[in-house]
């Protein structure tokens, strides 16, 4: 059986389907939004990676009037309708633009690739100059939104002088795909000019307002964004959620799907890693895999079959929203939620959908909302309208979260620098009793990993990873880990900065509570397996061995002396 084409830089329809690429089937979206008339502005919100661009790419080779695309919907879902297929295929003039490349350090830069990706709208119905009908002064607008000279409120009409324009052309109402409206916005909040890009989306906006050349519109993003700040006055507008169960299925990978890819792949001896890691999100009342993670990480077996899951998601975004609820960790009961959820527990949020982004981190409530709404929690029960038990989906996210409390407390570490001496010079020293309770200390101020969620091969690498981020803010010392050393790897090695001093360190967590017993096991696999092998071989003459055991928030330390 041929290997199936997966394409996971691209999020062109068209292109999937002429390039035989493998495609996993979502026209029934085309349908369901068609089935309530009278909806003329549908809003979709999903996080990022779940499809939206692509399925945007696909309604708009379906409705377009200038296509034929009777071919490449050819064997799909949406052509066995074909009473619809006969009504809306090909029957529309559409308008399809995407803002999600829109972005800037400040408003000048932001503002002339918004111009820029009108311009190319403009450009691809640069056909409409060939109708004698149009005016004089329709041309000259047209010709200076095209050629970047437009003024700022013809950029802020453009979509809706653009819909009149394709209407007077066909005598049709126009159809209006809006992909990523937000993304303009979101950059705008991080850099600083927010209230500038706010007043250019809304005008730009205002296409879906009370246009009589308009005949439905979709427009995606990630948040939905107060209607009172941007969609004022907008009518027959509907809004899908990750709450809502109208197209909860048309957005990631059911599990059905899944099953088939892995399937046709020849992948399902990998299912249950690709479930940990990538399943566990539920919009509305499906649960569903990220799509970006089941195609990265089939593509990626494809050259090996070994490979180990990867957190794919994470290069995608600054993952802003999970270091700020890490930044609130001073508060102890914000402490308190991170670590049931690390633990693989629920916990209960009042959830506000409508918020701008302005308000986005102004409380800690509104950053729980961001965090569910962005795909970092997702809902494991709704209570009534706005309460819900909220959960980490998988390991992914989990990792995205492990890794911003590792950088957040390193940080902390660092400025610290009086602490961190006197941890140093103790491990220098000998000092195992000073070494004890200030290790202690630092894990009584992290975020810690609950004893009901992972084995016991990882509780012991969060401790280990919390000693190494530790010791790694100590700049002039060489830290090792995991190294090949005697007769097997050694947790940490340390090389002091005159070299003159080597510290070896072997952590156990002690599940039963026995600290004193792990600690003394721990230094006991120091002894047997030789560990101070390397070091001698570098002409370092005193060495020191250290035992730690780990508990919860507390360890046990013990040392001895070459």
């Amino acid at each position: 059986m041929a290997w199936p084409k997966i394409s996971v830089g691209s999020s062109d329809f068209a292109e999937y389907r002429k390039g035989n690429y493998y495609y996993v089937d979502k026209t029934g979206l085309i349908e369901e939004l068609l089935k309530t008339p009278g909806i003329k502005v549908t809003l979709i919100t999903r996080p990022r990676r779940f499809g939206k661009t692509m399925n945007m790419s696909m309604l708009a080779e379906f409705f377009d009037i200038r296509k034929d695309s009777r071919p490449i919907f050819s064997g799909l879902k949406i052509a066995d309708n074909k009473e619809l297929c006969e009504a809306w295929m090909n029957q529309w003039p559409v308008i399809h633009v995407t803002f999600r490349s829109v972005f800037g350090s400040c408003f000048k830069d932001a503002y002339s690739m918004i111009e820029a990706v009108i311009a190319e709208l403009y450009k691809q119905h640069i056909y409409l100059l060939e109708n004698p009908e149009m005016m004089v002064y329709d041309r000259e607008i047209f010709d200076r939104i095209a050629g970047k000279k437009a003024s700022g409120e013809e950029i802020k009409n453009s979509l809706l002088f653009l819909t009149r324009l394709l209407g007077q052309y066909y005598g049709k109402t126009v159809i209006l795909l809006i992909d990523e409206y937000d993304v303009p916005l979101a950059k705008a909040s991080d850099k600083g000019y927010y209230e500038e890009m706010l007043y250019v989306i809304r005008g730009i906006l205002q296409a879906l307002k009370d246009n009589s050349f308009l005949h439905l519109a979709v427009v995606t993003g990630c948040l939905r964004i107060a209607k009172e700040s941007i969609f004022t006055g907008t009518n027959n507008f509907i809004t899908d959620t990750i709450s809502d169960n109208r197209l909860d299925e048309f957005f990631g990978f059911t599990q059905e799907e899944v099953d088939r890819i892995l399937a046709d792949t020849q992948n399902t001896s990998h299912s249950q890693e690709i479930k940990n890691w990538y399943d566990g999100y539920r919009f509305g009342s499906t649960d569903v895999y990220c799509p970006w993670d089941v195609l990265n990480h089939c593509d990626k077996i494809k050259e090996n079959a070994a490979a180990f899951p990867e957190n794919y998601w994470v290069h995608t975004s600054s993952n802003e929203a999970v270091k700020k609820i890490i930044q609130m960790s001073g508060n102890i009961t914000t402490k308190r939620e991170i670590e049931r959820l690390l633990a693989g527990e629920e916990i209960v949020k009042e959830i506000r959908q409508e918020l701008t982004y302005q308000e986005m981190y102004q409380s800690v409530e509104n950053i729980w909302s961001l965090l569910f709404m962005t795909g970092y929690l997702t809902q494991r029960q709704r209570l009534d309208a706005s309460h819900y038990k909220l959960a980490i989906p998988n390991l992914e996210v989990r990792d995205i979260f492990k890794t911003q409390i590792m950088e957040y407390f390193k940080e902390g570490v660092a400025k610290d620098g009086d602490t961190l001496k006197q941890l140093c010079d103790a491990l220098k020293g000998g000092d195992a009793e000073k070494v004890e309770r200030l290790f202690e200390g630092y894990l009584k101020k992290t975020i810690s990993i609950r004893d009901t969620f992972v084995e016991k091969s990882l509780k012991e690498n969060f401790y280990h990873g919390i000693l190494l981020g530790i010791l790694g803010v100590k700049e002039d010392w060489g830290v090792f880990s995991n190294r090949e050393t005697g007769d097997g790897y050694s947790d940490i090695m340390i090389e002091t900065e005159d070299s003159e001093m080597g510290i070896i360190i072997e952590i156990k967590y002690a599940g039963d509570g026995n600290l004193l017993n792990a600690c003394e096991k721990a230094l006991k696999q120091v002894e047997e397996t030789k560990y101070e092998e390397t070091l001698l071989e570098n002409g370092v003459e005193k060495i020191l061995k250290y035992g730690i055991a780990c508990y919860m928030k507390h360890c046990k330390v013990m040392c001895s002396e070459r």
